[in-house]
């Protein structure tokens, strides 16, 4: 259920703009939506697995707090963050 140390490389790259970039708020945006996504399928097929599910809304809810300052502080950064990720359609 854990993402790959290369995957995870490759998130800060694209996102952050190096490899060492990882407080970067579009790296830390896109690497939650990963770990979202990644337990999401989990919760498919494990629906009572709680703790997992506590995990996941507390991560969405991390996520939104982050957008939601990229938003009031860089409208341009977040529009171009929301369509690269695919995310709020």
């Amino acid at each position: 259920m854990s993402i790959s140390k290369e995957k995870k490389v490759s998130i800060f790259t694209e996102f952050g703009g190096s490899a060492s970039n990882t407080g970067s708020i579009e790296a830390q945006v896109a690497l939650l939506t990963e770990r979202i996504l990644d337990i999401s399928k989990h919760m498919q097929t494990n629906k009572k697995d709680f703790s997992s599910n506590r995990g996941l809304l507390k991560m969405v809810s991390q996520r939104k707090s982050l957008l939601g300052y990229l938003q009031k502080y860089e409208i341009n950064t977040y529009r171009a963050l929301i369509a690269k990720l695919g995310l709020r359609k």
